[in-house]
């Protein structure tokens, strides 16, 4: 049976997405050109082209792209019940695989490359971080209100709780991970983390 011209399109298009994701983590924007991609895709530089208009729409198409990931982190934060004698139990579950997710290396070279590129493409960042992360933030915050609306948790601001959540957990490994260039935790260490980061969490909202 003949592929559809249309099928044989959306396969070349993926296949450029992918060269390029890898191209941009492995030698940054800059770094990149259209033939590296086309190369690495195994297409023409003209039919990069005709999928994408320049360099700049392709980054922003794959930056934006990893967005959509961020759905069952949504769901994982949202899914907390308000079971006072498992709270500590749910926020450590909830709390290692939040941190695990987020400290894979290839979201964290993700976010070094949208960082180091904050400057030339401010509206792109800006656009990652709320539809990405701020959107687990404001529905980790509502999780938390829940949770302080049945007497569970006590703030007065649960956005703030929010973000004082995940700091806990991930300012040591992001950080350690930023400046060396690539993770250096164990999944040991990422579970210790989570559990001291929710015990110091209860100890200020519980």
């Amino acid at each position: 049976m003949a592929v559809s011209e249309e099928s044989r399109s959306a396969r070349k298009h993926q296949a450029i997405m992918v060269a390029a994701t890898k191209a941009f983590m492995t030698k940054g924007y800059a770094g990149t050109s259209m033939d590296d991609i086309a190369k690495l895709a195994a297409v023409s530089k003209q039919t990069v082209y005709k999928h994408f208009a320049d360099k700049e729409k392709l980054f922003a198409e794959i930056v934006l792209a990893t967005t959509n990931r961020v759905d069952a982190m949504v769901d994982l934060v949202a899914d907390i019940p308000a079971d006072a004698h498992a709270l500590e139990e749910n926020l450590t579950r909830l709390a290692r695989q939040f941190l695990t997710a987020l400290t894979q290396p290839e979201v964290l070279q993700l976010r070094r490359l949208i960082i180091a590129n904050a400057d030339t493409f401010p509206q792109l960042g800006a656009a990652w971080y709320e539809q990405g992360f701020e959107r687990v933030l404001a529905t980790l915050a509502a999780t938390f209100q829940q949770l302080a609306d049945h007497g569970l948790l006590r703030t007065a601001d649960p956005h703030l709780a929010a973000h004082h959540f995940s700091g806990l957990l991930l300012w040591i490994p992001v950080n350690q991970a930023m400046f060396h260039g690539s993770p250096q935790h164990t999944q040991n260490e990422l579970d210790h983390y989570a559990d001291a980061g929710v015990r110091a969490f209860l100890a200020a909202y519980g």
